[in-house]
């Protein structure tokens, strides 16, 4: 599954991603292999959370961004 992030250098230096598909999912990092490696697994944190609650759809992502990440969701459990 892909989705789309944003990733920002904030005025400290560090690397801020925010994944535009989920609201409210964000991370960091101190460099741009950081940042991504964080906003995985914030996604995955992200969707383990939204699948419990009750009634709350996910929202399919309908752009795909330049940038691809992988991630392991065989290894989630909800």
């Amino acid at each position: 599954m892909k989705f789309n992030i944003t990733l920002e250098l904030d005025e400290e230096g560090r690397y801020v991603v925010e994944c535009t598909d989920l609201p409210g999912c964000l991370s960091e990092g101190e460099t741009v292999q950081d940042a991504i490696e964080n906003i995985s697994e914030a996604i995955v944190g992200c969707l383990k959370s939204r699948l419990k609650q009750a009634g709350e759809q996910l929202k399919v992502p309908t752009f795909y961004q330049k940038l691809d990440i992988s991630l392991d969701l065989g290894t989630a459990h909800v």
